[in-house]
């Protein structure tokens, strides 16, 4: 979960602890969907931002965050 805490932090949103943790899953899935090697770090940057987003819009649920930060790279 650590690893989306910086963006979250960098957007200026505050989420619950419980809302915080799933976003943070999603990310992490996603960051394994892409092999989790030789990224730069704007793609990572764009996930997190495309979930948090996402989350800031009322979605709750993992796999749909995890889709929507996919959803950036095409």
């Amino acid at each position: 979960m650590a690893s989306i805490l910086p963006f979250i932090r960098k957007a200026g949103t505050v989420f619950d602890d419980r809302v915080t943790e799933i976003m943070g899953e999603a990310f992490d899935r996603a960051r394994k969907d892409l092999h989790d090697t030789g990224q730069p770090p704007i793609v990572y940057e764009v996930i997190a931002k495309r979930i948090i987003d996402a989350a800031r819009n009322g979605e709750r649920d993992p796999v749909r965050l995890r889709n929507a930060g996919l959803s950036a790279l095409g």
